[in-house]
């Protein structure tokens, strides 16, 4: 069976290391790796793919950045042709972006099947592009694969049938886990010259929160003030980055002292700077996932979020963009003990994978 597996943005390529895997494992099983270019940069690309031991992509559509409509047009007229020439059985796509809803409909216009890794997401907030790419995809894809019990009951009141809907769990979490051992020894702290948990951790890209000056500003008015109680270190996407300069709030940041803009890093040192924090802040939905997993308290700067189980199991917390309501919640979470991990959720186990390609072993041919 071949399997034409799609990746695109950051979070994609650390999704698919697991599901890459997982069929490496079974000689039934033909993987084609297709990077859409949607995340262009790349230094970014590099050090991921190096970082997880992820094999080159057999196919490259190098669609670089442009707006919603024109890149989700170029994605989609390159990837015909992959599935012209390839004829896969299945075209497996994870997350959220346009790559994933661009690549599901070429699939299903031409006969095959879709596989939609991470469905049933909902943030229930039509402003966010995420939301969109996600419902479409949903409604159109043959197998939908749930990370947490959310995903279940969003896909049952829109009318989804149960027969297309399997619950695997959280295969970012079986990369993180499965990386525990080289993150553990990543000198990042070293190099930065930090000490376990006495630093904050932001990572911010949403187009809500740094295509418009008035939330950005908000937000970093209010990690310029935490900074002062507590060193934050902000590994800056480029798009945020050219976004604050535009605006001058880098030298704001300046001006602050207690905020260490660096450049954005690799996964091993990523997760390592994340799990050595005292507090993160973000608008990432996989940073979210990833402190409910290590533990570490996260303020994710948005109103809401599709991930309600990290808000369950209270590692989490939604304290949108107001200055003050992401100062007084830093402070309270300062001034509490981390929270306890007593189980990880149902799923979160390193084996999601695992029952993804199962389920497409026994269904999809």
């Amino acid at each position: 069976m071949k399997i034409c597996c799609v990746c695109a943005a950051r979070p994609n390529f650390v999704k698919m290391d697991a599901l890459l895997r997982a069929m490496r494992r079974h000689p039934r099983i033909a993987s084609v790796l297709v990077h859409t270019g949607q995340h262009y940069d790349d230094q970014l690309s590099r050090a991921l793919f190096e970082d997880l031991g992820i094999p080159a992509p057999d196919i490259q559509l190098a669609v670089g950045s442009a707006s919603h409509a024109t890149q989700t047009a170029r994605i989609m007229e390159r990837f015909e042709a992959v599935v012209e020439a390839q004829r896969p059985e299945v075209v497996l796509v994870v997350g959220d972006v346009n790559s994933t809803l661009a690549c599901s409909l070429v699939a299903i216009k031409m006969g095959v099947k879709v596989a939609h890794v991470e469905a049933g997401l909902r943030s229930f907030d039509r402003s966010m592009p995420e939301e969109i790419n996600r419902i479409v995809t949903d409604a159109i894809s043959d197998f939908l694969f749930v990370s947490e019990p959310s995903g279940l009951v969003n896909l049952a009141a829109e009318g989804v049938s149960s027969e297309r809907v399997f619950f695997s769990g959280n295969v970012m979490i079986d990369t993180l886990l499965r990386c525990r051992t080289l993150i553990s020894k990543s000198t990042v702290l070293d190099r930065l010259t930090l000490t376990e948990k006495a630093y904050g951790l932001l990572t911010l890209h949403r187009p809500g929160n740094v295509d418009d000056r008035k939330p950005l500003t908000h937000i970093i008015e209010a990690v310029a003030a935490i900074g002062e109680r507590l060193p934050i270190v902000f590994p800056a996407h480029p798009r945020t980055r050219d976004r604050m300069k535009l605006w001058g709030l880098d030298d704001r940041l300046a001006m602050a002292g207690g905020v260490r803009l660096i450049e954005p890093l690799g996964y091993l040192d990523f997760a390592r700077l994340m799990d050595g924090s005292r507090l993160v802040l973000t608008d990432s939905g996989g940073v979210q996932e990833e402190t409910t997993i290590l533990g570490i308290p996260c303020l994710t700067l948005r109103d809401n979020t599709e991930r309600p189980i990290t808000l369950e199991r209270g590692t989490n917390r939604l304290v949108g963009t107001d200055t003050a309501a992401i100062v007084a919640e830093a402070e309270q979470t300062l001034a509490s003990p981390p929270p306890s991990i007593e189980s990880p959720p149902e799923g979160w186990d390193g084996h999601a994978a695992d029952r993804v390609v199962e389920v497409l072993l026994r269904r999809a041919t």
